[in-house]
């Protein structure tokens, strides 16, 4: 059996972050008496879009950090980087609720793990030196018994 626990606790604690996202699209919803839609509530909006972005981001992540994960084994600057990329959702939805720095600074470290990731994926398949096993294949004769 393989267990990836980095991948595991960042795809947990992604699953937790998507709760929470979903519960402050649904407070506004019931506040305002909006049940289909934006209503043209900008608030709603707002959050709506947050939650969108992360589910729009967070698939290509955690494939990314499994596939790392498996590849090079857990180690502890992948830890890092799903650790920050939840941290870089958060302060993103913090952000489109009006603190503006955290919107940026949650975009740029969404993009730059994303970005991280690829890399790493790339390098693992193209730069781990594999070896090449040739096998030679000599004709033999059976000499049936006499």
């Amino acid at each position: 059996m393989i267990i990836l626990p980095i991948s595991l606790t960042i795809a947990a604690g992604a699953a937790l972050l998507n709760l929470w996202l979903a519960v402050r699209v649904g407070r506004v919803r019931t506040r305002e008496k909006v049940f289909i839609g934006d209503g043209g509530n900008d608030l709603l909006t707002r959050r709506m879009r947050a939650h969108s972005n992360f589910v729009e981001n967070t698939a290509f992540v955690l494939i990314l950090l499994a596939l790392v994960e498996l590849g090079l084994g857990s180690s502890l600057w992948l830890w890092g980087i799903g650790a920050l990329y939840l941290v870089g959702r958060i302060l993103h939805a913090i952000g489109m609720d009006g603190m503006m720095w955290g919107r940026m600074v949650g975009t740029i470290i969404t993009m730059l793990t994303q970005l991280g990731l690829a890399i790493g994926a790339l390098a693992i398949v193209y730069l781990t030196p594999t070896s090449i096993t040739t096998t030679e294949i000599v004709e033999t004769e059976v000499a049936a018994p006499k």
